[in-house]
């Protein structure tokens, strides 16, 4: 599994808070500072795997969010 050598920066401050937007941004931002997918596959698994607070918290642990 290769992770990003450091967390990338998403902005969800002004964006749509739709869970599934917030998926998508998450997910292209992993893609674009090179996680592998298992990386990616792994932060979906967990993000969807609890309710929304759970899925900002996951998406932090994943992203730096401004």
């Amino acid at each position: 599994m290769k992770k990003p050598t450091k967390k990338p920066k998403i902005k969800l401050v002004g964006m749509n808070g739709n869970a599934y937007n917030i998926l998508g941004i998450a997910k292209k931002a992993l893609i674009n500072a090179n996680a592998d997918t298992e990386y990616v596959d792994q932060y979906l698994e967990e993000a969807m795997s609890g309710n929304y607070d759970h899925l900002l918290l996951t998406t932090m642990e994943y992203c730096e969010v401004d």
